[in-house]
């Protein structure tokens, strides 16, 4: 008898359950039937704000409807990142980020606030922007090869500015001490655009900047390019060599992602694959980022959480051997 009101139970809890479980699906199905808020964790007019908005539009296109572009800057990235994390996990609230937050941050600040791992769902990379590596034009090296010698024939001796302790800049010019065995003395500013002024006017021989950030200074000749940070050369700079031509496995690129929330339901964050693979595929939308300086990379959610996982574990050393840290 307790066994067929066992039954009788279950068979209810099922039967009431059935209308909520259907709305759910419903609600998947649809989507999105609302705006999206993509949460962008930088200041407008960066890199990652410009590629944002890019995708932003696109993407409005391919799902139909709105996507709006919210900027949260503050703490490098952090801010934007913990709102983001602390929303509701509907797909109605996403992430376009860059690897100096999700990847970095973790090791250089003691709190951030949010775990780029467990905090996010991966939906797909965007594109990868290179650091490059600058000098004066009146600089004696004219190759990264050059650089090296002249870094082992006078440990110590030169500076090169970046655009402050613990930024990308910074530790790309760590990565590069330590993957080359050299000594160069490290000049923070307040900024990029300070690094590169004081770059161009002689008043210090070296800095790293992304290249959105150096490319008309690239094609002014005000600064000579010696390398790309990334395995592969860029279109948009062909002639550049990447620093990997002469330090074999260096790779120290920004890439930009897109994140939804932990616990977005599965069809949501496949329907947000689809959707960004397609809107990254129009030719338009991959000259738009060229013109930032950009590539357009894609893939899957797990080669982007791979992606990330791998990341973690070499700025985290990075940063360690370059003693930097941010209460």
């Amino acid at each position: 008898m307790t066994h067929s009101i066992d039954r009788r139970s279950a068979l209810g809890l099922i039967a009431a359950a059935a209308p909520a479980l259907a709305g759910t699906a419903r609600a998947q199905a649809d989507y999105p039937n609302r705006p999206v808020t993509v949460i962008v964790p930088q200041a407008a007019g960066g890199a990652n704000d410009i590629i944002g908005r890019i995708l932003a539009e696109k993407l409005s296109d391919v799902l139909g409807q709105r996507l709006v572009v919210e900027n949260r800057a503050g703490a490098g990235g952090n801010l934007g990142s913990q709102a983001a994390a602390r929303s509701t996990p509907d797909g109605y609230t996403l992430l376009v980020t860059i690897s100096a937050t999700q990847a970095i941050n973790p090791a250089l600040y003691t709190r951030t606030g949010f775990d780029p791992v467990k905090d996010f769902a991966p939906v797909s990379l965007l594109g990868t922007v290179p650091n490059v590596l600058l000098v004066h034009p009146g600089f004696e090296a004219k190759s990264v090869a050059d650089l090296i010698r002249m870094a082992k024939e006078k440990p110590g001796f030169y500076h090169y500015a970046s655009a402050g302790n613990g930024t990308l800049n910074h530790l790309v010019g760590e990565m590069l001490k330590s993957r080359a065995g050299i000594d160069l003395k490290h000049i923070p500013y307040r900024g990029i655009a300070p690094a590169l002024t004081d770059v161009i006017a002689g008043h210090v021989p070296i800095t790293f900047a992304n290249l959105p950030a150096a490319i008309s200074q690239i094609q002014a000749g005000t600064v000579r390019a010696l390398g790309v940070s990334t395995l592969k050369r860029n279109s948009f700079v062909p002639q550049v060599p990447t620093i990997a031509e002469t330090v074999p496995g260096f790779d120290a690129e920004l890439w930009i992602a897109l994140y939804a929330v932990a616990g977005t339901p599965q069809p949501i964050v496949d329907r947000l694959v689809a959707a960004t693979h397609r809107a990254l595929a129009d030719d338009q939308v991959k000259a738009k980022f060229a013109q930032q300086g950009a590539e357009v990379v894609t893939s899957t959610p797990a080669e982007l959480a791979a992606r990330l996982d791998a990341d973690l574990k070499v700025w985290a050393e990075i940063v360690k051997t370059s003693g930097a840290k941010i209460e």
